[in-house]
């Protein structure tokens, strides 16, 4: 178990990502390479689950665009992740708010958390 450790902690990118929890709003800046060009894409929504430990770790963003919800399983130790910024702060009861895909509207509103 101890060289599994050990060989994630030397492929470790070393960046350092913002704290940020389910329910919360987030801007994830990614690299998209498109033939020999490359570019910066910046992707907000809201985080509907983290999953995982050390360079597993993965979370789920969903957005809307339009009248179609799109999500995006990203992982946090990607290299192609430019930078991460969290824009609002949620308060929401549960790790993983799946129950979001199913509200539309008003209903489907975060309250912020305060501090």
């Amino acid at each position: 178990m101890d060289l599994i450790k050990i060989a994630e902690e030397a492929f470790a990118t070393g960046i350092q990502n913002p704290e940020f929890k389910a329910g919360d709003t987030i801007s994830v800046s990614y690299k998209i390479k498109e033939g020999n060009k490359e570019r910066i894409q910046i992707f907000r929504g809201v985080v509907i689950q983290i999953k995982g430990t050390g360079t597993t770790k993965t979370f789920t963003i969903r957005k809307m665009s339009g009248n179609i919800g799109v999500e995006r399983i990203i992982p946090l130790s990607s290299p192609l992740i430019d930078k991460i910024e969290v824009n609002k702060r949620g308060r929401v009861r549960r790790a993983r708010i799946f129950y979001l895909r199913e509200l539309t509207g008003k209903k489907a509103r975060i309250k912020e958390r305060r501090f």
